[in-house]
């Protein structure tokens, strides 16, 4: 249903909504001076060229980043977003596309810590040296594993600082990961209570989504949940039609930002009369 490498994906619909809501936080957490650890499980390539083969395969980020991109004014969320783009292409042309591995290390501080996990070999070797180019010396508070996420994730938590980011975002190509997923956001919030846990997740024709869904919203915490719409589902049950974010300890300030931000994101990004969006939340 998706294919593994997220080149074919990048720039799309849902990585709008998650890089534009990620950057909030990141913002968020970068406001005091303490600080604070990022964990991403499953961080891809880092960097993606719209230009290569794998992104203009499918030209998804033609319903995503460009519609963004053609708007005169955009609420402060989006705003932040755009930024992030520009800042990776300072010569005005939209051809790279940061990741969530690449935005999270834009705001590490030098008190910060990063944890990026990738399994998959060439994707690992693409990260690697993606990451090396922006700390040509090095950094010793950043870390890549050629490991599992979902099962080194515990070992990291609670970190040093007490503050924590966890970004978890596979590829569901397996049924599995949709259990593995629940597992983990529940084993990670028994070893530390207060982390912020960003869950992304497909909106595909698939009974595990709606588990999914209903099951997170039951764990006991203080959550946000966001999801978009862009169109109503493929008559052939195939496609990725939507994307959701389940976020465990949000900033207190995400919710007002995406009241902001769905409403014009749902119309900019509508490829039919069904788009729509949910925001729902409880414990804040």
């Amino acid at each position: 249903m998706f294919s593994y490498r997220h080149a074919f994906h990048a720039g799309n619909h849902a990585d709008v909504l998650k890089h534009a809501t990620l950057l909030h936080i990141f913002n968020y957490y970068a406001h005091k001076d303490s600080a604070f650890s990022i964990i991403d499980t499953h961080c891809g390539a880092g960097i993606y060229d719209l230009e290569h083969d794998w992104a203009q395969t499918k030209g998804e980020f033609y319903d995503g980043l460009d519609r963004v991109l053609q708007q005169d004014e955009y609420p402060e969320l989006v705003e932040h977003y755009i930024d992030a783009i520009a800042d990776l292409n300072p010569d005005g042309t939209a051809r790279y596309y940061p990741g969530s591995p690449w935005l999270a290390l834009m705001h590490l501080r030098a008190q910060d810590s990063f944890h990026g996990f990738e399994l998959h070999p060439t994707e690992f070797d693409v990260l690697s040296t993606n990451v090396a180019q922006l700390f040509p010396q090095g950094n010793r508070r950043v870390r890549l594993y050629q490991e599992n996420g979902f099962e080194q994730l515990g070992r990291l938590l609670p970190p040093p600082s007490r503050r924590a980011i966890v970004v978890m975002d596979p590829s569901y190509e397996a049924k599995s990961d949709y259990q593995q997923v629940l597992n983990s956001v529940r084993n990670a919030l028994k070893r530390f209570a207060q982390a912020c846990m960003v869950v992304w997740y497909p909106i595909v024709q698939r009974p595990e989504v709606q588990a999914l869904q209903r099951k997170l919203e039951q764990l006991e915490t203080p959550w946000l949940h966001v999801s978009l719409t862009v169109r109503a589902p493929a008559k052939n049950g195939l496609g990725l039609h939507g994307s959701g974010l389940f976020i465990s300890n949000p900033p207190w300030t995400l919710l007002n930002a995406l009241e902001q931000s769905m409403p014009w994101l749902t119309k900019t990004l509508a490829q039919d009369d069904k788009a729509s969006f949910q925001l729902r939340h409880s414990g804040l």
